[in-house]
């Protein structure tokens, strides 16, 4: 057994993670997530064919919580354009979270929402530096014409 086979046996060891596990996880989200009316239209106007997205997800869910190796991208590259800010990586956790603890074992939800927290902050700097803002520690990134967008005031 390689090194990373070992690091997913352990993981999975001591999470009870597995690829059922993580498919499930991601097929409840994304199901929250498109019925979802403030994210479900930054995701719809995107992506046409969600199986293949489902798929991927799958695989990079796989990566990071079984340290699996099966992902292959940039999340970065694919998020950086995207008409989003604070409020919409406060809604994606909300979601997530919700599915992890309602999807999941303790230990495994636990790990999951820790990924993920990790993921929607670095996400959050890397869109906002797009946008020439620079973020310190605890700040948010919102963008006023989103608001309006929405027909909200901030």
């Amino acid at each position: 057994m390689d090194r990373r086979q070992q690091m997913t046996a352990e993981i999975g060891a001591r999470t009870g993670i597995d690829e059922p596990m993580i498919e499930r996880l991601v097929r409840n989200f994304y199901a929250k997530v498109r019925a979802d009316a403030l994210l479900g239209p930054v995701f719809e106007a995107r992506i046409h064919d969600w199986e293949p997205h489902l798929q991927r997800m799958c695989r990079f869910w796989s990566s990071v919580a079984l340290m699996s190796g099966r992902y292959h991208g940039n999340p970065m590259s694919m998020h950086l354009s995207l008409p989003v800010d604070a409020a919409h990586f406060d809604r994606w956790l909300s979601l997530f979270e919700d599915t992890a603890r309602e999807t999941c074992p303790s230990e495994a939800a636990a790990l999951f929402v820790e990924r993920a927290r990790r993921i929607a902050e670095s996400l959050e700097l890397g869109i906002a530096g797009r946008h020439g803002v620079l973020l310190g520690k605890g700040e948010r990134f919102h963008q006023p014409n989103l608001a309006e967008q929405k027909g909200e005031i901030r």
